[in-house]
């Protein structure tokens, strides 16, 4: 339990503390924001900080920081230190930068943000990235759900099985339509707040049940080692794995719509960085709650941080209505992500080739495709076509990958304005290692090839290899403009 209670209190410290830090580098000011000098009803629209807050945190917190702190928890206690350590230090500044520079650019897309620092070949690679990934996490954050439901209302047979997961997967699916479609304000700004008081109640739930199951909690000091039943390596595998419950690139999709919604620069820090701790605290308890209740193998016993995994701590930790609200917070979080990522797609392409939202028949012409494919990667998991365990380790490392070229975007708008870069470039250099080693290891990626899987004597080095690398070419390019601005000056 000590554990456990140390790592929550640097998580809230962490916070008031150095993301106040992140927040006076950043120095915002009292320009006007997009939500006020655009405001098109739609896309731009002014909202209370408190809603502003509940909604960019269910945005981000859809089953990674469930699924993937639960996954990450077949490593053991040492996934507390990720999700901690990662939050504070990455995770946090990370959608703190993506929401801020965003503002600062009229609310843009990150693609686009990213481009403006980073260089146009940099914006194309981002808005296709972008797409794609948005795409995949719509379809991960619908599947998930649909299962869910499933499991919480019991089905018979394999036919029953199949049949109902397509009938729920489908009105999720048109409830997405709906949400991506219509003006922020009208379903998202007004739904979300109830949906926050569910997924509250759940993290204080499982918290309390875990902490009154009578069960130790393992502790990080007597369990400093990997504690995988299959051995996988800690290094970059479980560093991927907790992806949202830590830092992930998939909340730079959405901290944009957020910033179009700004009455003030100086709400980003309770908006943008005390939402990802918020997440954080989420993945903390989920994380601290199947080390206790069940361990490695009995997580992978279940299929990983899946749906069965999730009824299973619910029904441990929660009896009754209880336990039906914590599983309907689990459903809500990711139906609450799952709407935002099409609706970020959308933006993205109309930002892409400079489409006007605020016609609805332009919104109908990208939310059909957009949707349309998100359908068919969904119906074809239902089916049995395409695996949904694929899908999400594609999504994690998209994630990951993101996240970096953002923090490396964060750094060189600090470059640029002559301000402490260290706090966006050290997590960049980290993220950029975890990439690399990943892609080179991971049996989806390079792994494919059997001399590279799992090959440590490879990954690691080719990790820092690629990580120092690009530290030095942004270091490079730092100096350069240091050193022009002073000509200058």
């Amino acid at each position: 339990m000590v554990s456990f209670i140390v790592c929550l209190a640097i998580l809230v410290c962490g916070y008031f503390t150095y993301g106040k830090i992140v927040d006076t580098i950043f120095n915002p000011d009292d320009r006007e924001t997009p939500a006020v000098a655009i405001n098109d009803g739609v896309d731009y629209v002014v909202m209370p900080q408190w809603k502003l807050f509940l909604v960019q945190l269910l945005n981000i917190a859809g089953l990674g920081p469930i699924f993937g702190a639960i996954s990450g928890a077949m490593w053991g206690p040492v996934v507390y230190l990720w999700i901690t350590f990662g939050t504070v230090f990455a995770g946090a500044v990370h959608d703190y930068f993506a929401g801020m520079l965003s503002e600062r650019n009229n609310g843009a897309s990150i693609s686009e943000v990213t481009g403006i620092y980073l260089g146009g070949t940099m914006k194309n690679i981002m808005r296709v990235f972008a797409v794609i990934l948005l795409v995949m996490v719509g379809t991960v954050f619908a599947v998930g759900p649909a299962g869910l439901i499933v499991k919480l209302i019991g089905t018979s047979g394999a036919t029953g099985l199949l049949v109902n997961k397509v009938f729920w997967l489908a009105i999720i699916l048109i409830y997405y339509f709906i949400a991506t479609f219509i003006s922020v304000d009208k379903i998202i700004g007004k739904i979300y707040p109830v949906f926050g008081i569910c997924l509250i109640v759940m993290a204080i739930g499982v918290a309390f049940g875990t902490l009154t199951s009578g069960q130790p909690m393992p502790e990080i000091f007597a369990n400093f080692t990997n504690m995988h039943p299959d051995g996988t390596p800690i290094w970059a595998f479980m560093f991927i794995t907790v992806a949202c419950g830590a830092i992930s690139g998939f909340h730079a999709t959405q901290s944009p719509l957020m910033a179009r919604c700004l009455k003030s620069e100086r709400q980003g820090r309770f908006v943008f960085y005390g939402a990802m701790v918020a997440e954080g605290i989420i993945a903390l308890i989920w994380a601290s709650a199947a080390c206790t209740l069940l361990g490695g193998a009995a997580i992978k016993e279940l299929g990983g941080g899946g749906a069965n995994t999730v009824f299973e701590i619910s029904t441990m930790t929660m009896k009754g209505v209880g336990m039906v609200l914590a599983v309907l917070g689990v459903i809500a979080c990711p139906i609450t992500s799952g709407d935002t990522a099409f609706r970020s797609a959308r933006l993205t392409i109309a930002d892409w080739f400079q489409i006007d939202q605020g016609k609805w028949k332009n919104r109908l012409v990208l939310c059909v495709p957009v949707l349309g494919v998100g359908a068919i990667l969904g119906f074809g998991n239902a089916l049995g076509k395409i695996d949904y365990n694929v899908i999400w380790r594609y999504f994690s490392w998209s994630n990951q990958t993101l996240a970096m070229i953002v923090l490396w975007a964060g750094a060189m708008y600090l470059a640029q304005n002559k301000r402490n870069y260290w706090i966006c470039a050290v997590p960049a250099t980290f993220m950029s290692a975890v990439s690399s080693t990943y892609f080179v290891m991971a049996g989806e990626c390079l792994g494919l090839i059997p001399f590279f899987k799992n090959n440590k004597l490879v990954g690691y080095p080719v990790g820092i290899i690629v990580a120092v690398c690009f530290l030095a070419l942004f270091l490079s390019k730092a100096k350069k403009i240091e050193g022009a601005k002073s000509v200058v000056a």
